[in-house]
């Protein structure tokens, strides 16, 4: 059964139903009253009929193939800091489909980009009887903090968390005993871009004489947040190897509104450059690019361009006529929302040699994991009609529905199928 709860919502709820999370606080800034309720949300009392059966035999522990499950019945949380864009939500499907192949329960909770919300929706979870919960996009200058309190009061939670950095009080890089961190393959994105501007024929001549290629990127200063900087660090070793130049960093100047901040930042900047200045734009982040592809269309300039993330709109872009879009790093986001599933269950296991195991870990960092990254083409969208983020597995390489980097055991092998 699945159960779909925008966190907007939630206080709203809460006060008549305590809404799938109950009430509690593990954090030093924000509290709320307790509650004994077992109740887990106002679609649960909804729900009836066929879908009560349906959990009713998951949550047994027998499935399809009479393997038993070790997470059977338990209660698990995909808690999101941002809204419920497209990528996101394919990601919540994902991870409640795995989930109730595995016999568990699971939620969703979209915080509409409030950290608050965020924090409020984990302690309410926490204290509501949530076995695991899988959290996304916490900011590192509260994360570790927040949730090593939430694990003090509550031992016995999981949490596994994406693209969260910790740090402690002194700004160092920290862990939290017994949860496992991951992330998109940040500088892999940066880096497989540059390569792909490197490869386009109408760049092979400079490539071929060993010349370096002079690159407008499109990427804030350092420190602006961890995806970024990471992406940074993929960037930076072609500039000191000689192989790229930046003629020029720019970002948006408007955070609040980027797409068109970077279309007015972008029209400025190209009054200042012919296209032959320039042999391609890198763009750390696509709504900063669409931006970008606006101005570029507009002024109909010349000039080939890369972007990390996709949606359907960039999708669109790329499609269009005499688009200068050429390319999108990203990850399959249905895979993703699979992958966290699979990490909380081991986590949930006590099966952690299991995480250890799989080909995207990094014991050097330790409990940290990299989604791997795929490149999507102009050539890959327009290929076939019809392509967008739900079905450009069709046309995208091999690579991008590649599961072999994900981790299992062989209950999992039995109820997932690999």
């Amino acid at each position: 059964m699945k159960r779909k709860i925008i966190a907007t919502l939630l206080a709203a709820t809460m006060a008549f139903s305590l809404a799938a999370c109950g009430g509690g606080g593990g954090d030093s800034t924000t509290s709320s009253g307790t509650s004994n309720s077992t109740s887990t949300s106002s679609a649960a009392s909804a729900s009836s009929g066929s879908e009560d059966a349906a959990d009713s035999s998951s949550a047994s522990g027998e499935t399809a193939s009479d393997v038993e499950s070790p997470v059977a019945g338990k209660k698990i949380a995909y808690i999101m800091l941002m809204s419920p864009a497209t990528i996101f939500q394919m990601w919540s499907d994902s991870f409640e489909e795995t989930a109730n192949k595995l016999g568990m329960e699971a939620d969703t909770f979209f915080c509409a980009d409030n950290a608050e919300t965020w924090q409020s929706t984990i302690e309410q979870c926490a204290q509501g009887g949530y076995d695991g919960l899988m959290v996304s996009h916490g900011g590192q200058e509260y994360a570790w903090d927040f949730l090593s309190g939430i694990l003090e009061q509550y031992p016995d939670l999981k949490i596994v968390t994406f693209d969260t950095p910790f740090k402690d009080q002194n700004g160092e890089t920290a862990k939290i005993e017994g949860v496992t961190q991951f992330f998109q393959r940040d500088a892999g994105f940066a880096a497989d871009l540059l390569e792909y501007l490197m490869s386009l024929p109408e760049n092979a001549e400079k490539v071929e004489a060993g010349e370096p290629l002079n690159i407008l990127q499109v990427q804030q200063g350092a420190g602006y947040n961890s995806p970024f900087d990471r992406r940074q660090e993929g960037y930076q070793p072609y500039e000191d190897e000689g192989k790229i130049v930046t003629v020029e960093r720019i970002a948006p100047t408007d955070d609040q509104n980027a797409t068109q901040s970077m279309r007015d930042v972008m029209t400025a900047t190209l009054a200042k450059y012919t296209d032959d200045q320039i042999d391609g734009i890198w763009c750390c982040y696509d709504a900063y690019a669409q931006g970008v592809y606006q101005a570029l269309a507009e002024q109909g300039r010349d000039i080939p361009m890369v972007s990390v993330d996709i949606s359907n709109e960039d999708i669109q872009f790329m499609q269009e006529e005499g688009s200068q879009w050429k390319a999108c790093a990203t990850t399959n986001w249905t895979l993703n929302g699979e992958f966290a599933c699979r990490v909380l269950a081991l986590e949930l296991a006590d099966q952690y040699e299991d995480i250890a195991a799989s080909s995207c870990y990094y014991e050097d960092i330790g409990d940290w994991l990299e989604i791997p990254s795929s490149i999507i083409t102009q050539e890959q969208v327009t290929s076939q009609d019809g392509i967008t983020i739900e079905n450009v597995g069709e046309v995208a390489d091999e690579g991008y529905s590649d599961t072999s980097w994900m981790p299992t055991c062989d209950w999992m092998v039995e109820l997932l199928g690999y």
